[in-house]
């Protein structure tokens, strides 16, 4: 047995995953070429293919690509995102309607405040191991209202209720800085913001750090606009 298989098999299942789950996360799984198109493979033509969706989308142009009822039956086979997403859990943030995507096209993880935490990070350290995309966004949006919240309690004091204060804490030291400064406070803290993620993303994950270092993965920052739909690099 190959190092190479025995680490595929000891990520898998030391989670307790089954040898069905193995089986649709193996070989087999669609790509943008089953829809007509390539798969976005270097990190510039994966950024190119997003924001190309996302002025599609902004148009109103959409195609919704990879939404039939056929490709979902063709993608319980298998999955092989061509991107990696850290989003805000914010309801308008929808990465696979403001980028045009489909099932199959992105991995998810979505938080508030898009927050770098070991929970988030192995299930992104899981999709880079297993799926070996090019590109990794981090993607955070206008009025974030994590971002607010942390602002808000730097300013007047206070704690936030139950666990919404976890995140606060998590916010404070990129937000605080910026606080009394210039400026839309709030649109400088979300872009600080995208820009510590993407650092923690690098400095945590000797794995990420591998793939990039070879030129096989890319780690950028986004900023969402709420008002007009419009995603532009950070």
């Amino acid at each position: 047995m190959s190092r190479e298989t025995l680490r595929r098999r000891t990520l898998l299942t030391a989670g307790g995953l089954t040898a069905g789950a193995i089986a649709v996360a193996g070989v087999g799984a669609p790509t943008a070429a089953s829809a007509g198109g390539p798969a976005p493979s270097t990190p510039a033509a994966a950024v190119a293919h997003l924001l190309a969706g996302n002025r599609r989308f902004t148009r109103g142009h959409a195609r919704h690509p990879h939404q039939s009822v056929a490709y979902l039956r063709q993608l319980a086979n298998g999955q092989d995102p061509f991107a990696i997403t850290l989003g805000c859990a914010d309801s308008r943030v929808s990465p696979e309607i403001l980028f045009d995507q489909g099932l199959g096209d992105l991995f998810d993880n979505r938080v508030a405040g898009n927050i770098v935490d070991d929970l988030l990070l192995g299930s992104i350290e899981f999709a880079v191991e297993e799926f070996a995309p090019p590109l990794i966004m981090v993607l955070g949006h206008e009025r974030c209202g994590a971002i607010t919240a942390t602002i808000e309690a730097i300013e007047h004091g206070g704690h936030a209720p139950g666990h919404i204060g976890t995140i606060v804490d998590a916010l404070r030291p990129i937000v605080e800085p910026l606080v009394g400064g210039p400026g839309d406070v709030v649109d400088r803290a979300v872009k600080a913001n995208v820009r510590a993620q993407v650092r923690a993303l690098l400095d945590r994950s000797e794995i990420i750090r591998e793939k990039v270092r070879h030129g096989q993965l890319a780690v950028v920052g986004a900023r969402y606009d709420l008002d007009n739909g419009h995603v532009t690099l950070v």
